[in-house]
């Protein structure tokens, strides 16, 4: 039985960590077709002011989002990059012969308080980006948000029909 369950665990997280990976692609191909919704936490580094032109921010305000906006992309790209890295090692251990179990539920483990973390830095951001606009640039921030989020997360998944 406990077997069992830490298969599941391990498929359903599999199953997670891999749609994640493929949203990034997603992502990444939107980004570089022009076919994409830009992240507010990129769009002063590419010189793309498309949200920020729809919150109508002032200039007081362009200036902060702009000095907050590469440091926090530079640490998620960080992040991103540190997760990847222990996918990869996860999938090395699964590629074994004899699969070590218990270095597979670490990594496991390990790569969910990555994420767990990356999500609490993302959240803190966004919050923090919230409390320096009014009401009515919040509702259009958080709107721009769902829109950004809804159209990455309607992907069918392979196999279900």
């Amino acid at each position: 039985m406990k077997g069992s369950t830490l298969k599941f665990i391990l498929v359903i997280s599999l199953i997670l960590n891999i749609s994640v990976f493929i949203s990034a692609g997603i992502a990444y191909y939107r980004h570089h077709t022009g076919n994409y919704a830009p992240c507010f936490v990129s769009d002063f580094q590419a010189g793309n002011r498309f949200i920020f032109g729809k919150l109508d921010l002032r200039p007081e305000q362009m200036s902060i989002f702009r000095e907050k906006a590469l440091p926090f992309r530079t640490k998620i790209i960080e992040k991103r990059h540190d997760i990847l890295q222990k996918r990869s090692a996860l999938l090395a251990l699964m590629r074994a012969d004899i699969p070590d179990n218990p270095a597979i539920d670490a990594a496991i483990i390990d790569i969910n308080r990555m994420q767990g973390d990356m999500q609490r830095m993302v959240i803190t951001h966004m919050l923090e980006m919230k409390a320096m606009l009014n009401k009515d640039q919040q509702k259009r921030f958080f709107d721009l948000i769902e829109e950004t989020m809804g159209s990455s997360v309607e992907m069918p998944m392979p196999g279900l029909h």
